[in-house]
């Protein structure tokens, strides 16, 4: 019988640097508790971790600085085995399409379905909840782009959706100032049309920040094909809704921007 040990060595030499518990106890026939005591035993040695309960990360010696390979060498087979779609957004993204001033120091994943953040060595896996429908129409392959790795390809959300993805979920993508940053960045490489078009499925106020943003950076072409949404807009919305007024009074002081339609409560601060 080959022994588990072996088993990852067999793996490693096809590039395969995972495997469920449901595969190995099939091509080993090892009993579940068996498994679960070889498992354990050569994740003791730094052999194995598992990000999910019943998915197995292979380490290679390199990987042990840092205690787990690169999320991007195994996402997409993780999500393949929980059954679900997804994309991988905001500042890995960002900073894979080109955004230079974004230390990603978190791996971002956009998913339809609620699911935890977790930590594995020195990595956090952070996933952003899109509403099914939504995620429905925006991961489209269209609208995608994908990140290769020695191991294979992973999904990543295109230039279009990286922006409307930070502008929307701003909180988690160093704040305002974070996500102008990203528009100055990637502005110029996003194509008006399809920006336009991914907009429509976002919310309205996260558009006009958007508009507002890539104007402010100078990116008029692709500020433009967002105007048509600020004048949908029935009232003034907050540049920075995270920064609360702390009077009705200093809020009445703040600059309007009638274009957008949005109180600039914030002041935005880039680097060229």
């Amino acid at each position: 019988m080959v022994s588990l040990d072996h088993y990852l060595d067999e793996l490693l030499s096809r590039g395969r640097a995972y495997f469920s518990r449901e595969s190995a106890l099939e091509a080993l026939g090892l009993s579940s508790s068996a498994f679960i005591a070889a498992a354990g035993r050569l994740a003791i040695k730094h052999r194995l971790i598992s990000p999910r309960r019943g998915f197995y990360l292979i380490l290679r010696p390199e990987d042990r600085v840092t205690g787990a390979p690169d999320p991007v060498r195994w996402i997409d087979p993780l999500m393949k085995y929980l059954g679900l779609d997804y994309r991988i957004s905001l500042l890995r993204a960002a900073a894979f399409h080109g955004s230079s001033h974004q230390a990603a120091m978190v791996f971002q994943v956009i998913v339809p379905r609620q699911q935890r953040a977790f930590d594995i060595g020195r990595h956090r896996l952070q996933f952003i909840y899109q509403t099914p429908e939504v995620f429905a129409k925006t991961n489209l392959p269209e609208w995608l782009s994908q990140m290769k790795s020695e191991t294979g390809f992973a999904k990543v959300a295109g230039v279009e959706l990286t922006l409307l993805d930070c502008a929307r979920y701003f909180h988690k993508a160093a704040g305002i100032n974070g996500v102008a940053q990203i528009a100055q960045d990637l502005g110029a490489k996003a194509d008006p049309r399809k920006l336009a078009k991914a907009a429509v499925c976002y919310e309205n106020s996260a558009v006009r920040r958007l508009g507002y943003l890539l104007d402010h950076a100078g990116h008029a072409r692709q500020a433009k094909v967002l105007e048509p949404f600020a004048r949908q807009a029935k009232s003034m919305k907050s540049l920075d809704p995270s920064v609360k007024q702390l009077t009705e009074s200093l809020a009445e002081s703040c600059e309007k921007d009638a274009k957008w339609m949005l109180v600039i409560n914030e002041p935005v601060e880039i680097d060229f």
